[in-house]
C-alpha cells in the first residue's frame, strides 16, 4: 500500500473512504512562480484514495491547473517550478488532458498521435489500426481518413484526440482539466459518458466549468479560493448546499448560477426612433464560400449584421464555425459579396480597420511581453498621448479583472485570464465590429458575466458582436440572433 500522508481536515458530513489505498496525495505543499512576490497553496494537504472522482473548483487563476500537475508529478519533475512539499505520493501510471489539445500532440497526423502512444505500450503493429479505429469511436471523432493532419481538426476536435491519445494510455490516474471546453453539446455528453465507461475503476481528478454534465459522476468536490487556499471539501451535494455562499462569494460556478445572474436591461441604440428606416448593414454576405486547402468549408446564402446586433454563431463541432471568422477577417480565403459597410475589403489589414478578432486560441495574438503592452500595443499606433493610451489601457483592465497583472507575461497567466486579456486587447481601438470565437470558455461565473455585460455595452453603444459560442445560455440571454452553422453551411435561425 503507498504510504498513508497527511489530509486536509473533512467538512462536516463528508466520509473518506479511509479503508482504500491512497492514490495522489500531498502534504504541506509551497509553490512560488519565478518572479511572482506570492506564495502559492502556502502548505495545502490534500489526499485522494483509490477510485475517488474529485472535482477542483475554483475561481479563474485560483492555481487549479497548476495543482493538478503537481498532483499528477509534471510540476516539478517536467516544468521547473520552484516548490516545496512535506511529502507526496504520485501515481506511477497517469494520464492528463490539458487544456490546450495542441499543447498535447507529438505527432503530425491523427493515426500516427495515436500509434505513437500504442507503441509504447508494445502493442503489436498489426492490432493498432482496429485499437485506433476503437479509440476514435470512443471519444465521438468520425474521420474519413484517420490519417488526417492533426491542425486539419477543429479545436474540438483535436479535444477529443487528446482525450482518445490518453485513454490509450489506460492509465490509472486520469487528470482532466477542463476536457469538454472546446466541445459541442452533443460532444460534451459524448466524452463524458465515455470518461464514465473507462474510469469506473479509476481515480478521477477533474478541474471542470461545464459542472451540469459531472454532478453525478464525482463523488466530492475540493473549492479553491482566489489564494489557492482549500476552502471547501465534501460531499458534492452538500458543498453545493451548504457553501453556495462561499461559491458566489468566489465567483464559482454552482448549480442555478444563470437564474441568479440578470442581464442589464437592454437599452435601444443612439437617436434610435421607431419611424426611422432599418439602418444598412455593416456586414452583408450574400452568396459566399469560404475555403480552407483548396476546399470548401462553409458557405451562406445571404446574412445581414446590423449595428448594435449580438449574432450567436451555434453549431456542431468542425461545422466550420471558427472558418466563418477567419474568412471574415480575410485569413481565409472568400468568395462571393462580402461588403464592411458597402465596402469590399481587399485584405487583412482592410478589415482590421472595421473588425476587432478574438481568436479562439488567446496566445496566437499575444505579440507582447507583459499584460500591460499587450492592451496598450494597438493604440501605439493611433494619434493619442501616453495618458491617454494609460486611461484607456487601467480602465481595460479593471473592467476584465486583470489589475494587478500588468507586469506578467502573457503567456503565464491562466487560461481564463488569457481569454480576457485577448478581448481586452482586441476591443482597445473601438472598432464597430467585433469578432470573438468561444471567449467564455475557461472562465469563472464572475468573469463570464463581467465579460458578457462589457460586450452587452458595447452592443448598446452600437458596436455589432458576431460570437462563436456552444453556450445554450448564452444565446437565449444576450444573442439578438443566432446564426446555425451545419453540413458546410451557415443560415439565420430567427
Amino acid at each position: 500500500m503507498p504510504p498513508q500522508v497527511k489530509s486536509v481536515e473533512p467538512q462536516e458530513g463528508y466520509t473518506y473512504s479511509i479503508d482504500r489505498p491512497v492514490e495522489v496525495a500531498v502534504a504541506g505543499l509551497r509553490l512560488k512562480f519565478p518572479g511572482e512576490p506570492q506564495i502559492w497553496f502556502r502548505n495545502l494537504s490534500l489526499t485522494i484514495t483509490k477510485g475517488e472522482k474529485v472535482l477542483l473548483l475554483g475561481a479563474s487563476g485560483s492555481g487549479k491547473s497548476t495543482l493538478l500537475q503537481v498532483l499528477s508529478g509534471l510540476i516539478p519533475h517536467s516544468i521547473d517550478v520552484p516548490m516545496k512539499v512535506d511529502e507526496s505520493t504520485i501515481p506511477p501510471h497517469a494520464g492528463i488532458v490539458f487544456q490546450d489539445p495542441d499543447t498535447q500532440f507529438c505527432m503530425p497526423y491523427v493515426d500516427e498521435e495515436l500509434a505513437f502512444v500504442l507503441e509504447n505500450r508494445q502493442v503489436p503493429r498489426d492490432e493498432m489500426q482496429a485499437q485506433i479505429k476503437e479509440l476514435l469511436s470512443l471519444v465521438g471523432l468520425e474521420l474519413t481518413d484517420v490519417h488526417t493532419s492533426v491542425q486539419a481538426l477543429s479545436q474540438g476536435m483535436k479535444q477529443r484526440l487528446a482525450i482518445a491519445s490518453v485513454l490509450a494510455m489506460e492509465p490509472e490516474v486520469l487528470f482532466l482539466d477542463e476536457p469538454t471546453a472546446l466541445l459541442d453539446e452533443q460532444g460534451t455528453l459524448e466524452v463524458w459518458d465515455t470518461i464514465r465507461q473507462v474510469a469506473r475503476e479509476r481515480t478521477v481528478i477533474i478541474v471542470e466549468h461545464k459542472i451540469d454534465h459531472i454532478l453525478g459522476f464525482v463523488d466530492r468536490i475540493v473549492v479553491l479560493s482566489s489564494e489557492g487556499e482549500v476552502i471547501a471539501d465534501g460531499d458534492a451535494v452538500e458543498v453545493f448546499v451548504q457553501q453556495q455562499r462561499t461559491l458566489a462569494d468566489y465567483g464559482i460556478w454552482y448549480p442555478g448560477v444563470w437564474n441568479e445572474h440578470s442581464l442589464p436591461p437592454r437599452q435601444p441604440l443612439p437617436s434610435s426612433c421607431e419611424h426611422q428606416p432599418e439602418p444598412e448593414p455593416i456586414l452583408l454576405l450574400q452568396d459566399v464560400t469560404i475555403q480552407r486547402g483548396g476546399q470548401s468549408i462553409i458557405q451562406a446564402e445571404e446574412l445581414k449584421v446590423l449595428p448594435g446586433d449580438f449574432i450567436g454563431i451555434m453549431g456542431p463541432n468542425g461545422a466550420g464555425k471558427s472558418s466563418l471568422l477567419l474568412g471574415l477577417m480575410k485569413l481565409l480565403p472568400i468568395t462571393g459579396t462580402y461588403l464592411i459597410n458597402g465596402v469590399h475589403p481587399r485584405n487583412t489589414k482592410q478589415a482590421a480597420e472595421q473588425i476587432a478578432f478574438v481568436f479562439q486560441n488567446p496566445e496566437f495574438q499575444f505579440v507582447t511581453h507583459s499584460v500591460w503592452n499587450e492592451v496598450e500595443y494597438s493604440l501605439l499606433f493611433e494619434p493619442l498621448t501616453r495618458e491617454q493610451r494609460s486611461v484607456r489601457v487601467e480602465e481595460l483592465l479593471r473592467r476584465f479583472h486583470l489589475h494587478g497583472l500588468e507586469d506578467r507575461h502573457p503567456y503565464e497567466l491562466s487560461l481564463g485570464q488569457k481569454r480576457r486579456l485577448s478581448v481586452a486587447s482586441a476591443i482597445v481601438r473601438k472598432q464597430p465590429i467585433l469578432l470573438l470565437d468561444e471567449p467564455t470558455f475557461g472562465q469563472d461565473a464572475r468573469n463570464t458575466f463581467a465579460m458578457l455585460d462589457e460586450l452587452e455595452r458595447l452592443r448598446s453603444e452600437g458596436t455589432a458582436i458576431v460570437m462563436v459560442t456552444h453556450d445554450k445560455e448564452i444565446s437565449a440571454r444576450y444573442c439578438t440572433s443566432v446564426w446555425k452553422a451545419a453540413e458546410g453551411r451557415v443560415t439565420t435561425c430567427n
